[in-house]
């Protein structure tokens, strides 16, 4: 398949009409670093052999055999779902919140915290009531006047729930237990975007917290979800603390995906914060933690060699690798500039820097996942064509670009994302760009891509990160596709073209039609290069064989797991 990667196939159902309205991917079945921080290849394979020597961590408190204690992929720096897009905290508020409305198994949206939900005949007024026994964590009841005020809150930051805000008439209380949503013309997908599992999530809070201003974090975290949030133990960069909620009442049914009875069997949830690959890999194997998310690939032979240690792709949908500009400033304010990179991209390079294992990666990627429906080949000769650092070097030299410094973020403690970024920074410098490669922890790197100030005082120019590809499946949820500007994801491109093809997706009569959407939008992406997709890297897990019922298809979910 085009450059010749390893091509591997999707297991997928097409979707119904409803779920592909609702912006949530398709119905698919399956899964979002700086030198110094790293060691190298050579090296980890010798500290993994001596890991056991390494220091331990220090244990839980309590019962070791009720707390479950997990690597997360990085620092937990940011606790609220609506104000940033990273994977890190909507997997903190999958823990942490609730929903009015979860993703099942067959990816169809199914009742949460709602009870049920009717809509008029009309299809313009649509009534959710809520469960009886819903209660937050300061034990206060859920009403619908804090599902209004969340869900107008979420309506600001996200991708789909953009698409409500432009229909909504207005949102109004009926009872304490129930609300309506009216709206200007009929949206299907409605349902389906409040169980969107991606971000931002639509997490349900109280309303004197959802009406913090979108743009501004929350101070609180205080949800109705089956675990509690230790704010008093939390620690960035080290440690995170759950508690389960021992009121929370899970729905009289079958866990089914991240919908259905969220029953949780452990007392304690540890989120333990390993920058250092072989520290990780160390702990996992002399039973000092349960859970590694996203191990590194060169580790990946040792802990298969533990019988204890199981090594699998949870997530069957990947994380689609992203070169993101800042489309604010010069030089990349300039699509002349943007475009120049193309012929220079090698997705290769970036996802073999990622790991050795053509198994773990797929190349070439487009603008949508590989191996879903939406996938085309529109205009991919682009990245799959001979390349050509030549052509790359004279374009950028017809673009104007004057040599001006060029930002290049870094986060130094996600070996995933600093390989990406030291590819980048490499073929930049080949390119012509004068880069400036600044390494920072993600914590730092996710407050800084926020600025919107030039380089000059403090700004960026360029970052690498991964997307979900349950996000990045189809139009709807798209947010590196999208081109609202300065409403839209970090970098603030625009693009009307865009916009418009988007708001076509969304009422498209079938997936002919949907499939021409995706072309086209493609061929912009060529065009406007919003970003630049480098391929998609399917990272695997890592866990003890004590533990089971660890769901597969998506993010880490904590409910239903046990020991033993």
């Amino acid at each position: 398949m085009g450059l010749g990667g390893n091509a591997f196939a999707l297991p997928f159902f097409f979707p119904s009409r409803s779920c592909a309205r609702t912006g949530v991917a398709p119905c698919i079945v399956g899964r979002n670093r700086d030198r110094q921080a790293m060691p190298n290849r050579r090296n980890l394979l010798l500290l993994a052999g001596a890991a056991l020597a390494a220091p331990r961590f220090v244990g839980a408190q309590g019962s070791a055999a009720r707390t479950l204690r997990f690597i997360p992929q990085g620092n937990l720096a940011n606790l609220d779902p609506i104000w940033t897009t990273t994977t890190l905290a909507r997997n903190h508020a999958l823990m942490v919140f609730d929903t009015l409305f979860g993703l099942g198994r067959d990816f169809q949206p199914k009742p949460q915290m709602a009870e049920g939900h009717e809509v008029s005949s009309d299809g313009l007024t649509v009534t959710i009531k809520l469960r009886p026994e819903l209660r937050f964590h300061d034990g206060a009841p859920v009403r619908a006047a804090d599902c209004i005020a969340s869900v107008a809150r979420w309506s600001k930051r996200d991708v789909l729930g953009s698409r409500l805000a432009a229909l909504l008439e207005e949102m109004t209380p009926l009872a304490e237990d129930r609300f309506a949503i009216r709206l200007k013309r009929p949206w299907p997908g409605l349902i389906g975007a409040f169980a969107k599992a991606s971000a931002n999530l639509c997490a349900i809070m109280p309303e004197r917290l959802a009406r913090t201003d979108p743009f501004q974090q929350v101070t609180e975290v205080v949800g109705s979800g089956p675990f509690r949030f230790r704010a008093d133990q939390w620690v960035p960069g080290s440690l995170a603390a759950y508690e389960r909620n021992a009121d929370y009442v899970a729905r009289d049914e079958p866990r089914d995906f991240l919908a259905g009875g969220k029953r949780v069997h452990f007392d304690r949830v540890e989120w333990r914060v390993m920058p250092d690959p072989a520290t990780a890999a160390a702990a996992l194997q002399a039973n000092e933690a349960d859970w590694w998310e996203t191990p590194l690939a060169d580790l990946l032979p040792v802990l298969r060699r533990s019988r204890d240690i199981a090594v699998e792709v949870v997530n069957d949908f990947g994380a689609l690798g992203v070169m993101r500009f800042n489309h604010l400033h010069p030089p990349f304010d300039r699509v002349e500039v943007r475009r120049a990179l193309l012929p220079a991209i090698d997705q290769r390079s970036f996802m073999g820097a990622l790991s050795e294992d053509a198994g773990l990666w797929h190349v070439p990627a487009g603008a949508f996942t590989p191996g879903t429906p939406l996938a085309n080949d529109a205009g991919l000769e682009v990245l799959t064509g001979p390349r050509s650092l030549p052509a790359a070097q004279a374009a950028l030299r017809a673009s104007g670009y004057d040599g001006r410094r060029v930002v290049v973020l870094q986060p130094s403690d996600f070996p995933t994302l600093s390989a990406l970024s030291e590819v980048a920074a490499d073929t930049l410098r080949k390119v012509g760009f004068a880069v400036d490669l600044q390494a920072m922890d993600w914590g730092t790197l996710v407050q800084r891509r926020a600025s919107r100030e030039p380089v000059e005082r403090g700004g960026w120019n360029l970052f690498c990160t991964t997307w979900e590809g349950l996000d990045v499946s189809v139009p709807g949820s798209h947010q590196p596709l999208r081109g609202n500007g300065a409403q839209g994801w970090f970098g603030w491109a625009s693009s009307d073209r865009r916009e418009a093809l988007r708001d076509a997706w969304f009422d498209a009569p079938d997936e002919a039609a949907e499939r021409r959407i995706a072309e086209q939008l493609q061929m912009l992406v060529w065009e406007e290069v919003p970003f630049i997709p480098l391929g998609l890297w399917r990272p695997p897990m890592a866990y003890r064989r004590s533990l089971t019922n660890i769901v597969t298809g998506g993010p880490p979910i904590f409910w239903g797991v046990r020991r033993g």
